[in-house]
């Protein structure tokens, strides 16, 4: 991993991960696009992880695309805007399942297995916001700026935002933001459905959330995953099967039971990590 992340695991399972740029109010540049999804693939295989928190160091969570990147774009059509690295790719080449690398940056916390909390301050525009809304969870502090800046330089949303914010906000709210590229709180964001939930420390508030979920089942955590990503794409029959499935897994497993356990002696449960 680049210097663009700085990561702390925490005894109970708990990863955090803090945009690292602090200088540059940890804007998008081939660098940070790399360490980005290097960390969201690394998580995706560790079955330690309980939870994930992604926060951004300094006065800001993330300023969007860096700005050398628009620079390049003066020179036309053809221009290498992301620079070298994974997003400097091909935008069309599906690089990683169905995102190009510039798209994985959000998806892959989509991926990750376990539940993931986005602590947002100063600002998330554009890439940045796109970022967040990879998360599952984002605790966004009332003052925050954000926006769906692309339009401001000629650009759309393409790091996943149309397939995000759909799930999110009403579609005549999600084209407006698009369409304007204007600059809303986190109180707005709340309202529009953008934030799960507003805090004066987005960051504590996020930790302590990671926490609580990492003194859950790490098996019937997984599971719920799973299933509200297969609820975006799936009908309501296949749903229903998935529940089923998942749920015979979980019944009489090791995990599961000591849950059962442990609320009966009243005591903390001790669950071991997933198969």
């Amino acid at each position: 991993m680049t210097d663009r992340i700085e990561t702390t695991r925490h005894a109970d399972g708990v990863v955090e991960l803090q945009l690292a740029r602090a200088d540059k109010m940890n804007a998008l540049d081939p660098a940070m696009f790399d360490a980005l999804i290097e960390a969201g693939e690394a998580l995706r295989e560790d079955k330690a992880v309980r939870a994930v928190v992604i926060s951004g160091r300094g006065k800001a969570f993330c300023a969007g695309l860096d700005m050398a990147s628009f620079e390049r774009m003066q020179q036309g059509p053809g221009s290498d805007v992301l620079g070298e690295g994974a997003a400097g790719a091909n935008l069309l080449a599906r690089t990683h399942g169905i995102s190009n690398a510039a798209q994985q940056v959000a998806m892959v916390w989509r991926e990750v297995p376990v539940p993931v909390i986005a602590a947002v301050h100063g600002v998330a525009f554009g890439g940045g916001l796109q970022v967040a809304l990879g998360a599952d969870i984002r605790i966004v502090a009332p003052d925050t700026r954000l926006s769906v800046m692309e339009i401001k330089w000629g650009l759309v949303p393409d790091m996943a935002g149309m397939v995000l914010m759909r799930e999110l906000a009403r579609s005549d709210v999600v084209r407006e933001l698009t369409f304007t590229g204007r600059v809303f709180s986190g109180e707005e964001a709340l309202r529009i459905g953008f934030a799960t939930r507003i805090a004066v420390d987005p960051l504590a508030e996020a930790l302590q959330m990671a926490h609580e979920i990492a003194g859950k089942s790490p098996d019937a955590i997984r599971a719920g995953k799973r299933l509200l990503n297969a609820s975006a794409s799936q009908s309501a029959a296949e749903l229903l099967v998935a529940e089923s499935v998942e749920q015979k897994a979980l019944i009489g497993s090791p995990n599961q039971l000591e849950a059962v356990k442990a609320n009966i002696e009243r005591r903390m449960p001790r669950f071991s990590i997933p198969a």
